[in-house]
């Protein structure tokens, strides 16, 4: 059993590993942005990529320099702070995260507002407005 890096008291296969396998099974938008934490963790760029809003996708040395980053810290945890609307019949949806990382010997943290949307029916991640 391996622990699922958006949350410890789940295994990874029966949590996140199911999202990064069939994007479509993300039905909120907090899932969406707990899988991509996760993939963020594995340093999964491919899902990230196809996990973000199409039109402002990052470009192929945008999506390089995030993959060097992602393996040059190690990832804490996620804290999930605030969640408004991005329900399963909703259209949009925010999440406020704190994503606790060390790099070089210091803890950091990404806190985020994110905006995440429908594309093709199923949630993305669309830009961080906070």
């Amino acid at each position: 059993m391996k622990n699922c890096p958006c949350n410890p008291k789940k295994d990874y296969q029966d949590c996140c590993a199911i999202i990064h396998n069939d994007i479509t099974k993300a039905t909120t938008a907090e899932q969406m942005m707990r899988s991509r934490y996760s993939a963020f963790v594995r340093s999964d760029i491919a899902y990230l990529q196809r996990s973000h809003l199409s039109s402002l996708r990052p470009n192929k040395q945008q999506a390089k320099d995030l993959e060097k980053w992602t393996k040059s810290v190690n990832w804490i945890k996620l804290n999930v702070l605030n969640i408004t609307d991005g329900l399963e019949n909703d259209t949009t949806g925010t999440v406020e995260f704190k994503a606790f990382y060390l790099q070089k010997g210091k803890v950091q943290v990404i806190h985020e507002l994110s905006r995440f949307c429908k594309e093709n029916d199923h949630w993305v991640y669309q830009e961080q407005i906070g």
